[in-house]
C-alpha cells in the first residue's frame, strides 16, 4: 500500500495557458523526488487514478494488443484503438519504462520522468493522439474532474531538442524560431457538450529571450476545476512543426494522478 501525501490544491478557476518553468536547455532525466508510497486521499469524495491497480512486469507497457478498445483504472475509462495488420495503436496505453534517453519511436512508451509521479517503477498513461479525440477518459460514473499531472514523453522531448527525420530541432538553427508544443484538454458533459477547455504547453519556444524557452521535463499539474461538470476528457495536441501530412512532432504525452470529484 503506497502511502505518500498528495497536497490538493483548492484553487478554482479555469486555467487557459500554463508555462512550466523548466528549462528546455537543460534537459534533467530524473523524475520528480517523491516518498516511496501514496496515500490516496478520499476527502469529500475526492479520488485518484494512478494506474497502480493495472499490472506490469518490470519495465514493460500494454498497448491494446489484445483488441480490448480500452482499459479502465480506477472506475474511468482509456480509449484505446489497436491495428494487429500494422501493430499500431492510438489513444492510451500504460506504462512504468523507465528509458529517459533513448530517442525515436522504438521508446514511445517511456515518461522523460522516468517513471510515473509516485517515481521510479511506478505506472502511468502514454497518449498517442495525433487526430483529436484520439485519446479520451471517460471518468468515473458521478465524477467531474480537479487536476491532471501530465509531463511529455522522451520519444518527444528528443525530437524536440534534437530533431528527427520527420521533425525539426525546436527553434530551428538560430534558436529563435517560435516553436511549441501545446496540449488542449476539452471537458464534455454526459449529453456530449463541451464544458470548457484547458491549454498547456509541453513545450514553448516562443518568448522573446531564448533563455526562457523550455520543454517540460517534469510532472507538472493542470488545475482542471474549471471543467467541473464534464464528464469525459478529450486530447489534442498540436505543434509550430507541421507538414503536408499533419503534425511532425511526435503526437505523445504521458498522464498520471488524475484527481476526480463528485460532480456538483
Amino acid at each position: 500500500m503506497k502511502i505518500r501525501l498528495l497536497s490538493f490544491l483548492l484553487s478554482i478557476g479555469l486555467v487557459t495557458v500554463i508555462s512550466p518553468l523548466a528549462n528546455a536547455k537543460q534537459i534533467t532525466s530524473s523524475p520528480t523526488s517523491v516518498p516511496p508510497e501514496t496515500l490516496l486521499l478520499t476527502q469529500a469524495g475526492r479520488s485518484v487514478i494512478d494506474f497502480e491497480d493495472l499490472t506490469l512486469s518490470p519495465n514493460s507497457f500494454y498497448n491494446g494488443s489484445d483488441g480490448a478498445g480500452g482499459f479502465t483504472s480506477r472506475g474511468a475509462f482509456f480509449s484505446n484503438s489497436y491495428n494487429p495488420t500494422y501493430q499500431s495503436w492510438s489513444g492510451w496505453s500504460y506504462s512504468n519504462t523507465t528509458d529517459t534517453t533513448t530517442p525515436g519511436f522504438t521508446n514511445q512508451y517511456s515518461a522523460i520522468t522516468g517513471g510515473g509521479f509516485d517515481g521510479p517503477n511506478s505506472n502511468y498513461g502514454v497518449a498517442f493522439t495525433f487526430n483529436p479525440g484520439d485519446a479520451y477518459i471517460n471518468l468515473p460514473t458521478g465524477k467531474t474532474p480537479k487536476s491532471i499531472r501530465i509531463t511529455n514523453t522522451t520519444y518527444a522531448v528528443q525530437s524536440m531538442l534534437n530533431g528527427d527525420q520527420f521533425a525539426k530541432k525546436f527553434g530551428g538553427v538560430s534558436g529563435n524560431d517560435p516553436d511549441f508544443f501545446l496540449l488542449t484538454i476539452t471537458g464534455l458533459n454526459n449529453a456530449n457538450q463541451v464544458v470548457g477547455t484547458v491549454n498547456f504547453y509541453l513545450a514553448d519556444y516562443r518568448f522573446t529571450d531564448n533563455s526562457q524557452d523550455y520543454i517540460l521535463t517534469q510532472w507538472q499539474r493542470i488545475n482542471l476545476s474549471g471543467l467541473s461538470g464534464a464528464t469525459k476528457l478529450s486530447f489534442m495536441l498540436t505543434s509550430s512543426d507541421n507538414g503536408p501530412y499533419g503534425m511532425n512532432t511526435p503526437a505523445y504525452f504521458a498522464a498520471d494522478y488524475l484527481e476526480v470529484v463528485p460532480l456538483p
